[in-house]
């Protein structure tokens, strides 16, 4: 059976079950197969005696697949649900290859994964194992591991390479658009009987309202960050150490605050600023976003790199602040119900969402900029608390989290309910422009992916060499 590239998106969303990437050469699982051509850019290391050859799938440059890989696979698809018919192990190999070339050329062309992000990933995907087995002990003892230990460095090597991996995938695409000549020839080009369905859409409102610390707990933040600073500075006492000892960042405490970061590194406005705007070896004064407050710290330029530590505090609310935070919210649904105010006048006078609430509170999807939502494809969470909702009806109050983990009170609404019907080309432009945006992108990670394999050293092992891929991954 014949697969393309992505269809399998799934099995990137499988967190755990995969083997750890491993560093292998070419002289270690060659044993079985014809010699491969020359490869000019890649550079093999050597060295995996732990691994019996019959047990290598294939390799990827310096990435090493093993039959067990493709077995874990097909078992944790199983696991979640899914039919393991519906899933070959060819189509398996056929994307463990393609994530593995992906992380392969991130690799070779320098692109940046910082530990802390990694370190940040896999604490989010053990405290949600965790909260579905009931224990941190239970998870460890469910993925087979001796220890935690074990399995965060598993899960770190993992999520290392899914990342690098997307970075890759990023890259690929960030250039590739489409014109409206482009999206109108490709809609035109889908046969009728064949013209997308598209479900139920509507427009989504909330009103979310956070609990605040008070002035003396924040002062008190600014005032031991200071403390910090002017320890460092004048005593010299070290920055590494006390970010281990006192940082509220889970992410890079154990690297003592460290991060490697450039212009192109995911982080929110006001550290990118102060961050960009220190000379080495300067210590900024304490700045707060939406984490809370920090000092920044930069160790080393290098480039357009910068070697950077911070520590952040995080001011304490205290259960008075929630009591508060929860009484307006409950107030303000009132008035809203009662005619004083509409949803979106209350959105625009009390919302703590600052992305939201100068439009009344109305969410966009990100990628498009639409805000339609299809009613199947609304975030679970947030599908949860509006699928019962008339329009112009408001929910009830409903406790969230930030991804802070503070807490927050919110509302919601919604308008413009529109029933399930075919794509039309005016009124679902947006929809197809996306459509056709992503085949252009398809395209382009093909015609990608065809270069790769021609200059990169891949080999396949034993029965995964009898697979139908379409992409030219045996180089015949």
């Amino acid at each position: 059976m014949k697969f393309t590239t992505n269809i399998l998106v799934l099995l990137f969303a499988i967190q755990i079950g995969f083997a750890q990437t491993t560093e292998v050469t070419a002289a270690a699982v060659t044993t079985e197969v014809e010699e491969a051509p020359v490869v000019k850019k890649d550079t093999i290391k050597v060295s995996i005696d732990k691994f019996k050859v019959d047990g290598v799938a294939g390799v990827v440059g310096e990435y090493l697949i093993l039959e067990s890989d493709i077995d874990k696979f097909l078992s944790d698809i199983k696991n979640q649900g899914q039919a393991a018919s519906e899933v070959t192990p060819c189509q398996v190999m056929g994307n463990l290859l393609e994530s593995k070339l992906l992380a392969h050329q991130a690799v070779q062309d320098s692109l940046i994964v910082q530990d802390a992000r990694v370190n940040s990933e896999v604490d989010q995907i053990i405290q949600r194992f965790s909260s579905q087995l009931g224990s941190e002990q239970k998870v460890v003892e469910f993925y087979k591991k001796d220890n935690m230990a074990d399995l965060r460095a598993e899960l770190f090597g993992i999520r290392k390479d899914i990342i690098l991996s997307e970075l890759m995938n990023d890259k690929i695409i960030e250039t590739v658009d489409v014109t409206p000549d482009e999206v109108k020839t490709f809609f035109e080009s889908i046969p009728e009987d064949q013209v997308p369905t598209v479900g139920v859409e509507l427009e989504i409102s909330r009103i979310v309202i956070e609990p605040k610390a008070s002035e003396e707990e924040r002062q008190k933040v600014i005032d031991r960050l200071k403390g910090f600073r002017r320890d460092i500075l004048e005593n010299g006492s070290s920055f590494a150490t006390k970010a281990v000892l006192y940082t509220q960042d889970p992410g890079s405490r154990s690297e003592g605050g460290l991060m490697v970061i450039d212009r192109s590194t995911p982080l929110v406005k006001e550290f990118r600023d102060v961050a960009f705007s220190l000379q080495d070896g300067e210590i900024s004064e304490p700045f707060e976003t939406e984490f809370g407050f920090h000092i920044v710290y930069v160790e080393k330029t290098r480039g357009e790199r910068k070697d950077v530590r911070h520590i952040l505090l995080v001011p304490e609310i205290k259960e008075a602040q929630e009591e508060e935070a929860k009484d307006l919210v409950k107030l303000v649904r009132k008035r809203i119900v009662d005619g004083e105010l509409t949803f979106e006048e209350a959105a625009k006078e009390f919302s703590d969402e600052e992305e939201t609430k100068y439009d009344g509170g109305l969410l966009t999807i990100p990628q498009t900029g639409s805000r339609r939502f299809e009613l199947t494809k609304v975030d679970p969470d947030i599908y949860s608390k509006i699928d019962d909702l008339e329009d112009g009806e408001v929910s009830l109050v409903f406790t969230d989290q930030t991804r802070t983990g503070q807490k927050q009170y919110l509302l919601y609404s919604v308008n413009n309910r529109l029933e399930e019907h075919k794509a039309d080309y005016v009124n679902d432009y947006i929809k197809i422009k996306e459509l056709a945006l992503r085949q252009k992108q398809i395209k382009a990670i093909e015609k990608w992916q065809e270069e790769k394999i021609a200059e990169t050293y891949i080999k396949i092992n034993g029965e995964n060499r009898d697979c139908d891929f379409v992409s030219n991954w045996l180089k015949k």
